[in-house]
């Protein structure tokens, strides 16, 4: 995840050139990176599936999507809390909505 804020008019290109330059890492490499506007109801989602860049764009209806306080660098997420993210669930703190009473 690029912590801070990003341009959501970019496209693939634009967010590419962000992660070499802001996040100093590859963005062939095949790993997920994942960039937030400023009003935090949308997401991009970028990544190299071998053979090209794909680009996914999500936006909430309701509701803002989690991101960490930090103003700039790159925080990783597992595969669980990517998934949480992306469904506009808090990722810091998830609770279980229900909890088996008894076995019988």
């Amino acid at each position: 995840m690029a912590a801070g804020i990003t341009d959501m008019r970019a496209g693939m290109n634009g967010l590419a050139a962000k992660v070499q330059t802001a996040l100093a890492e590859d963005p062939f490499s095949g790993h997920v990176f994942v960039f937030r506007g400023r009003r935090g109801d949308m997401v991009k989602v970028l990544w190299w599936s071998g053979d090209g860049m794909c680009l996914l764009a999500k936006r909430l209806e309701r509701g803002r999507f989690i991101w960490p306080q930090a103003a700039d660098g790159a925080v990783t997420l597992t595969q669980a809390q990517l998934s949480m993210l992306l469904e506009g669930i808090d990722w810091r703190r998830p609770e279980r909505t229900w909890r088996p009473q008894s076995a019988l």
